[in-house]
């Protein structure tokens, strides 16, 4: 058996007095594909930087192969020190990589390349780093939530990338659906310690469920063991002094087992303060239009939204899902049609952006919106203390300013103060940014029984899927569809997911050219050859002879007619390997031939 590429053991680390690991281990091997999960602040993050080399552990040990390649994808990466995503990208390649490879994964990430830096949105920067993680095709890949600031066809584009990839794959991700895809093992680190389940991410829930309940029990029946010698300390002492002595030794023991036991982190406790019941029909859209100059938003839209309903809206960025939200809930005029909203409406906002919350402002006062220490809930008044245990936050934090709070704990800051206020309506603009997938469950099964109406804009299949009864999904041109049911129902129904704005793709295609003299508009419907075409027709006929010399050894050993007798598993590989090597032949030459032709059609 080969030994890992990188390997992790007993690491332990201690922030600000508190050990945030104490045990902890990770082994990773050529090919692997491992989901790291655990609660927001367990150390996830740390645990991953200390295995690319970035953070120096208090103790434990670290091991990679010498020579072995490992790149690492932040959560924020910092694109500052470079003018374009293209310098960006080119400067983590190596002098044997593939130069072309960084502009064509740009390209298929819908960036060109000539981006500055310094402008870039948020998903654009990790569309950037996430070309530059994968450009060299590193021996370990790890990603920190690479899905975060990603929409639908990035993700899916991402899943087909990582499928595809040689590299032994190490991953955090909230979304789901992505760990289930791709893991075939799970990492959980628990209270500064990890375990291992050789098994995917879906087999995952069960198994730490079952974990947790065998460590209750052992916990009950050390109780039980500890009020037995309680009881014996009290009247059972006799005149056997030596081993009595003992015997209190090790009751004294049982205490400090007992004292010292890390209970697993509580459940976000989630309930929602609802309003009195709205009206039957929530809103009415008729043939309303919106534009931003000459790009249409939404086209000739005529939906019914009732009381119960749980609508999910889902496009690529820059779609205007946002812009519908806002123009379905009465805060946007459309330039054509109609809105009316129902009667008695109490709406709840979550906004994406966060941009409601001031840094400054304590956390207890953010919760309670500077309304004393008291925070009401379906007419009922708690205390502050109580409402933030409910959602994690310790006593301690009451006065922690939100700015210096980590992404999760701002996330259930959100959900805290969004659903403290009475509501009918929720409007949630990507809610799951952050979560835990613990609070991702409670949050998932509170708006299943929430009685009044959601709407919901996500980019996470899976909670698309669970909270769902209809998604409206952008097609286009500003043209929206509505399909009954979760996400998978409308890929069943549609036959597609969801794909990239192709008029986002058509402008950046446009910027060159309009920069171009006079002279090179005669050319400027022309066809020409993309960066992975040019790539691939340039590359395929060293691949080719490389497939083709492979083939010729494969045969050769296969011309022994004494190898299946002898040696039946190699006989197997080899029959394998050769009938793999000559479909990818196969395929390399018809993609080859299909390319130069397209050559000689665009050259003539």
């Amino acid at each position: 058996m080969a030994p890992p590429l990188l390997q992790l053991q007993a690491i332990h680390l201690t922030f600000g007095g508190t050990p945030l690991l104490t045990s902890a281990d990770l082994s990773v091997e050529a090919g692997d594909r491992l989901a790291l999960v655990g609660r927001n602040g367990s150390g996830k993050s740390t645990l991953l930087k200390i295995a690319a080399g970035l953070v120096e552990p208090d103790g434990g040990t670290r091991f990679a192969q010498p020579g072995a390649t490992i790149r690492y994808l932040l959560q924020e990466p910092d694109l500052s020190a470079f003018d374009t995503t293209l310098a960006y990208v080119e400067a983590g390649l190596g002098p044997s990589d593939d130069l072309y490879r960084a502009r064509m994964l740009l390209n298929d990430l819908g960036l060109t390349g000539e981006e500055g830096t310094a402008s870039l949105s948020g998903g654009e920067a990790k569309r950037a780093a996430l070309a530059c993680a994968l450009a060299p095709e590193p021996d370990i890949l790890i990603l920190d939530e690479p899905t975060n600031h990603l929409d639908l066809p990035a993700i899916e584009w991402l899943e087909k990338a990582i499928k595809a990839s040689r590299s032994a794959i190490v991953m955090i991700s909230h979304d789901r659906r992505f760990l289930e895809n791709l893991s075939r093992a799970t990492v959980w680190l628990d209270r500064g310690e990890t375990r291992r389940l050789d098994k995917g991410f879906g087999f995952f829930e069960a198994w730490r469920d079952e974990v947790l309940e065998q460590e209750e029990m052992a916990q009950h029946k050390l109780d039980r063991q500890i009020n037995r010698e309680e009881h014996w300390l009290r009247y059972g002492v006799s005149a056997r002094r030596k081993r009595n002595v003992r015997r209190l030794g090790n009751l004294l023991g049982l205490r400090k087992d007992f004292r010292e036991h890390r209970k697993a982190v509580g459940n976000v406790s989630m309930v929602v303060s609802e309003a009195e019941a709205s009206g039957k029909r929530i809103v009415e859209a008729r043939g309303i239009s919106k534009s931003f100059g000459d790009r249409k938003i939404v086209d000739d839209l005529t939906i019914r939204i009732l009381r119960g309903d749980r609508l999910g809206l889902v496009g690529p960025n820059g779609a205007g899902k946002t812009t519908l939200v806002r123009m379905l809930t009465g805060t946007l005029e459309p330039d054509e049609g109609t809105v009316k909203l129902g009667a008695n409406l109490l709406m709840a906002t979550l906004d994406q952006k966060r941009e409601e919350l001031d840094p400054a402002t304590p956390l207890a006062e953010a919760l309670t919106r500077g309304r004393g220490d008291y925070v009401t809930i379906n007419g009922e008044n708690r205390h502050v203390i109580g409402y933030m245990k409910d959602f994690l936050f310790t006593p301690e934090q009451k006065g922690t300013p939100v700015g210096v709070l980590s992404g999760g704990e701002r996330g259930r800051l959100l959900l805290a103060r969004g659903l403290a206020s009475p509501a009918n309506v929720l409007v949630l603009d990507e809610p799951t940014n952050d979560l835990d997938l613990e609070t991702l469950d409670l949050l998932q099964e509170m708006l299943t029984d929430f009685p009044g109406t959601v709407i919901l804009v996500s980019h996470d299949r899976d909670f698309l899927d669970r909270v769902c009864t209809s998604v409206l999904v952008s097609e286009g041109e500003g043209h929206w569809v509505e399909y009954a049911g979760g996400y998978s129902d409308m890929v069943a129904q549609r036959g597609a997911g969801v794909q990239a704005r192709k008029v986002e793709a058509a402008a950046k295609a446009a910027a060159p050219a309009a920069a171009s003299a006079p002279a090179a508009s005669a050319d400027a419907g022309k066809r020409k050859l993309t960066f992975r075409e040019k790539h691939d027709l340039d590359s395929l006929p060293g691949r080719m002879e490389a497939l083709g010399r492979d083939i010729a050894k494969l045969q050769a050993i296969l011309a022994d007619p004494a190898l299946f007798t002898r040696d039946r598993p190699a006989f197997d590989k080899a029959s394998a390997a050769l009938t793999k090597a000559q479909g990818e032949l196969q395929a390399a030459e018809d993609r080859w031939l299909e390319l130069e032709m397209l050559k000689e059609s665009l050259e003539a």
